[in-house]
């Protein structure tokens, strides 16, 4: 049976998932009587609900004589690091373009990294079924993007499908009325175009592992291609590691992949993609080699982090009310259980109680402490701050590529913003009622930024941005927010009478009948110095009726808070204090005094 290795590759939320599920039923890998649920390759509930891939999955379909196996990327920039290393298993990718939005950012970005890897490609525009399709203009961005990043001629004479993942049709032809309910023409271009794996059976062993999975019964399991030779249960074998010395191991597990099953098999040979456990440390970019035969593959690059935030032990007074993991002990295991399987994270110590935390974006750390808070974890943490590095003695920041469509009545209040954060427009184009912006951010400048954009533009704005490269430090106090906030001065329970008492002072983050505590931030204020307030004022009760006096309190509604939005709001001075019921945003200092006082040596 012959093998053909792809990946899929897309800016988010322009239908890899979809179309990979569509694949999937349409090549009979589930069994007619077989439940699966759509959008099965995300398994994970926070993939779920938020609609996005976070973390690349391998599948292998049969089509005909061959075995096609498929990986899905993430399309976020925060997970970008994952697709780069997956063009490393891969002979030929299908990138695929949103019929009405398409090139974005994240599609540069994906094709970039393919190219660059020599990758065969082949382009599926999808979603032609909806309204306001542009395909022909949309096929002409995708040609200047392939020119633009300097694709050779054999890549630029690339296949196109018409396709629309949803609705499983696809043709070759661009009218509406070609499409048909089947994949077919995207099965026969993939055999066509991408090459076969060039390993040979008869060869040494040659397997590098480019991603990772954890697994409580057999550690680590590095995920890979065999780039040639075979590999059985139970052999001995060499792994190069990254600093060039051997260690030997014998292999426990072998785990094939179909449909959305891992697995486990006897043995596999060059050219398919496997997942090999019984070396406890395996890392991203070693070589297992047959004994003896030891020949190093080039090391795999991994991406660097680019923010950093505090993880702490939660200390405001409200600690293990409401979860029932907070010990320092426990934190630091399921941090260190995350680095088994996320080689883009990095942990270290800051004190007994506390850990500097490291990832490739807001998404990225966000994600990992959401999932800490649904496991039972109670912790808190800080503001997200950039990793300043220093090259060729300049300091310099991480600045990001910014793509914007908003409404054109939003233009201005955009702009305005973005010049205050430091942001230098590239380009500006019209479409119908919306504008284009296209600017260069430093990755400050864009922490809180998008809170800030939903309101400019009622919603209705789209903002994609992706890192770029590192450059020199701008102004310093980009980033912060401009308003203060309003601080409970009391412990007790928040009223409806104090809560009306302070409408007039800003916006409200709590309902009467929430628990406060002392330097608990229960508001925006209004101006941009923070206040202490009491929301558990109760009413003075006297004997004497009025009729003015009786009328019920009627309050605005309060703030919502996510997550993003609370780690994208606070300062210097605050944290999110993260429970499995709650976000609240607390003063590092909790006492209204000492706070006082350090505001004023400040």
């Amino acid at each position: 049976m012959e093998i053909r290795n792809v990946a899929i590759i897309a800016h988010v939320d322009h239908g890899k998932t979809t179309l990979v599920d569509e694949l999937l039923k349409q090549s009979g890998t589930f069994r007619e009587n077989e439940t699966h649920e759509d959008r099965v390759m995300d398994s994970n509930d926070i993939e779920r609900e938020r609609g996005i891939t976070i973390l690349a999955k391998t599948t292998g379909v049969y089509y005909k004589d061959y075995k096609i196996n498929i990986v899905d990327t993430p399309g976020h920039a925060d997970f970008g690091g994952e697709v780069e290393r997956i063009m490393h298993m891969v002979d030929g990718v299908i990138l695929l373009v949103d019929a009405r939005e398409g090139t974005m950012p994240q599609t540069r970005f994906v094709l970039k990294k393919a190219l660059e890897a020599s990758l065969k490609p082949i382009v599926v525009i999808n979603k032609v079924d909806r309204e306001n399709v542009r395909i022909s203009e949309v096929i002409d961005d995708v040609l200047e993007l392939f020119i633009d990043l300097g694709a050779n001629d054999e890549q630029i004479d690339f296949p196109i499908i018409y396709a629309s993942g949803l609705n499983g049709t696809s043709s070759y032809e661009e009218e509406l009325s070609t499409q048909k309910h089947t994949m077919e023409p995207i099965f026969e271009t993939i055999i066509k175009t991408v090459p076969a794996p060039t390993g040979k059976k008869e060869e040494p062993l040659q397997f590098q592992p480019a991603l990772l999975d954890y697994n409580d019964y057999v550690g680590r399991i590095g995920i890979g291609t065999i780039t040639r030779g075979e590999v059985k249960v139970g052999q001995m074998a060499s792994c190069v590691r990254l600093d060039g010395t051997i260690k030997q191991f014998r292999i426990q597990k072998l785990f094939g992949f179909v449909g959305i099953k891992r697995l486990e098999i006897e043995s596999a040979q060059a050219g398919e993609i496997i997942g090999i456990s019984g070396l406890p440390d395996i890392s991203v970019g070693e070589t297992v080699c047959e004994v003896g035969k030891e020949s190093a593959l080039p090391i795999l690059k991994i991406e660097e982090p680019t923010l950093q935030m505090t993880f702490g032990v939660n200390t405001s007074p409200f600690a293990g009310k409401e979860g029932s993991l907070l010990t320092a002990r426990k934190i630091e295991e399921r941090l260190m259980k995350e680095l088994e399987s996320d080689v883009s994270l990095k942990v270290e110590p800051k004190d007994a109680e506390s850990w500097i935390v490291s990832g490739r974006g807001e998404l990225h750390l966000s994600i990992l402490i959401e999932n800490m808070r649904r496991e039972g974890f109670e912790l808190q943490v800080s503001k997200p701050e950039v990793i300043i590095k220093e090259i060729d003695g300049v300091k310099c920041e991480p600045y990001e590529d910014v793509l914007i469509e908003c409404p054109t009545d939003s233009v201005g209040a955009v702009i305005e913003s973005l010049a205050a954060r430091n942001g230098t427009m590239i380009n500006m184009s019209s479409l119908e009622n919306n504008t284009k912006l296209d600017y260069k951010v430093p990755s400050r400048g864009l922490i809180g930024f998008v809170n800030e954009f939903l309101i400019l533009t009622k919603g209705y704005g789209i903002i994609n941005h992706t890192f770029s490269e590192y450059g020199p430090i701008t102004a310093n106090n980009i980033g912060e927010r401009k308003l203060g906030v309003l601080v409970s001065m009391e412990n007790g329970k928040a009223t409806a009478y104090g809560l009306g008492a302070l409408e007039d002072r800003g916006v409200m983050f709590i309902e009467p009948g929430a628990e406060v505590y002392e330097g608990m931030i229960v508001g925006e204020n209004n101006r941009d110095n923070d206040l202490a307030v009491n929301v558990t004022k109760a009413k003075n009760l006297t004997n004497t009726r009025s009729a003015s006096k009786d009328h019920t309190v009627v309050l605005k509604r309060p703030r919502q808070l996510t997550l993003e939005i609370a780690l994208d709001y606070i300062n210097s001075t605050e944290l999110v204090e993260v429970t499995p019921l709650n976000f609240r945003l607390r003063k590092k200092t909790l006492n209204t005094e000492l706070r006082k006082k350090e505001d004023a040596r400040r």
